[in-house]
């Protein structure tokens, strides 16, 4: 993590006053933004000084307090350029016993970085932050190591690693996150004789956890002893509230669907999944078959694993059963076209906050996940992530290898956008978290966009191919 350049870690506008302005103008700004002190800048943005609580007591002192910065500031502050390293500023300030470095980019002031974000740094790398998620003993812990993995993941965005690896990486985190909220639950609700699992729907049951995202989660379990669901059920459900609660307070959004396991509807036996599912594989209610797909994509996260296992096998196995269920799925995942327009190049929606914009998850990433999903259970394949199920499905789709992975490389195009999008967002419980302005992409991104809904608008003719709609 050291190895970053210093551009990454700047996160808001560098305090500063003008050579001009007063002592007590520069101490007004600090005290009003709560700083120790500010740079001192001249009409070019260029650093020139620092003026510090030091420097306020030797100017009163010395009674000068009523004169200007320019004569008490200390001059010629240490500057390292935005393109240097993380590792090069925490050797500065070892050698020069200092606590801050400016970053200029062209001379110009664009941001200070402090040996507390230094020391913060090495908190975030996958090892330190399991780490700490495992030795956390409370969820109020948890909740500040969840800010932590938000920090690393905006970070990994500036840096430009590959979507693919990113999602995994949160993912990856998250689940360690969420296992760690379960144990430390668990321990203050007791039940025996019965097995249970943890399931995560969705993205997070496709390992594509994005920085904007709420829970989607259930619980399958069996009584060993042989009891009614009805008796267990109640044991399980405050369990999964606390959980949920829990969740919410780390950073994962309440559902507004109520798709989480604290949901009785949710919190269910394995007969009773299968029974479930069953009906929804014999519904033809389109807005049902909607509203069932997310489940399609479910993971153990924690508990007896075999229980998932089990359940996804039993799917695996009802392929007669699955034709009419297929195609209506289909029909389904058609109703999401890719956001291309017929006489612009992108078909744009005005709404509350992002005028002209796309929704990157529903009209650019939606076309792909619901493709992939219908061709894996189509083949009966174990796989939930996008990626790996179009991959598996392979010549069973009659897709050429080339083909593919044009597909898989539009896919993470429009994900990468996504996150940077979201990375770039304070607020990410905004409902437009997930939209851009296509007007705003430079030209190459612009055009990567373009391709990649094309790929999608060729791939959902694919499926419309396949099943006759």
């Amino acid at each position: 993590m050291l190895a970053l350049p210093l551009r990454a870690l700047i996160r808001c506008e560098p305090i500063v006053c003008r050579e001009d302005q007063s002592v007590r103008e520069a101490v007004a700004i600090m005290h009003g933004r709560g700083v120790g002190s500010v740079v001192v800048v001249d009409a070019e943005f260029r650093p020139v000084g620092i003026f510090s609580e030091r420097d306020l007591v030797a100017a009163v002192a010395r009674g000068l307090d009523s004169g200007s910065v320019a004569g008490l500031m200390t001059r010629a502050p240490l500057a390292l350029p935005a393109r240097a390293f993380a590792y090069e500023a925490a050797l500065t300030m070892i050698g020069k016993r200092i606590r801050h470095v400016l970053v200029i980019d062209d001379e110009k002031l664009i941001g200070v970085v402090s040996e507390r974000d230094l020391f913060s740094l090495q908190r975030l790398g996958l090892g330190e932050l399991t780490t700490e998620i495992r030795l956390a003993d409370e969820v109020h812990v948890l909740v500040d190591i969840a800010g932590e993995m938000r920090k690393l993941t905006r970070l990994l965005v500036d840096q430009g690693v590959a979507a693919g690896q990113l999602t995994l990486y949160v993912s990856v985190l998250n689940d360690r996150l969420c296992q760690r909220v379960i144990e430390i639950v668990r321990k203050r609700h007791q039940w025996d004789q019965i097995s249970w699992c943890w399931l995560g729907f969705g993205s997070e049951g496709r390992l594509e956890q994005t920085f904007s995202t709420d829970q989607d989660n259930g619980i399958v379990f069996v009584a060993r002893d042989g009891a009614a669901p009805n008796a267990v059920r109640p044991l399980l459900l405050p369990f999964a509230r606390e959980v949920n609660g829990a969740l919410d307070a780390c950073g994962f959004r309440w559902c507004k669907g109520n798709v989480m396991a604290s949901n009785p509807q949710l919190c269910l036996s394995a007969d009773e999944w299968r029974d479930r599912i069953g009906g929804w594989l014999e519904n033809s209610d389109p807005q049902a078959l909607l509203d069932a797909t997310i489940y399609f994509d479910f993971r153990a996260l924690y508990g007896d694993a075999t229980l998932a296992a089990e359940l996804r096998d039993w799917i695996a196995d009802r392929r007669r059963m699955r034709g009419a269920f297929l195609r209506q799925m289909a029909a389904n995942a058609l109703r999401a076209r890719p956001a291309l327009g017929t006489l612009r190049d992108f078909a744009t929606e005005d709404v509350p906050d992002a005028p002209h914009s796309i929704d990157l998850k529903a009209y650019g990433v939606r076309p792909f996940v619901d493709a992939a999903r219908i061709y894996a259970l189509a083949q009966g394949l174990s796989q939930t992530n996008t990626v790996e199920r179009l991959r598996a499905a392979g010549a069973g789709t009659g897709i050429g290898a080339s083909e593919m992975e044009a597909i898989v490389d539009a896919f993470f195009a429009i994900q990468r956008l996504r996150l940077r999008n979201q990375a770039s967002r304070k607020d990410l419980t905004d409902e437009s978290a997930n939209r851009i302005d296509p007007d705003q992409l430079n030209e190459l991104d612009r055009h990567i966009l373009k391709e990649s809904l094309r790929i999608a608008r060729k791939l959902q003719q694919r499926l419309a191919l396949d099943y006759q709609l």
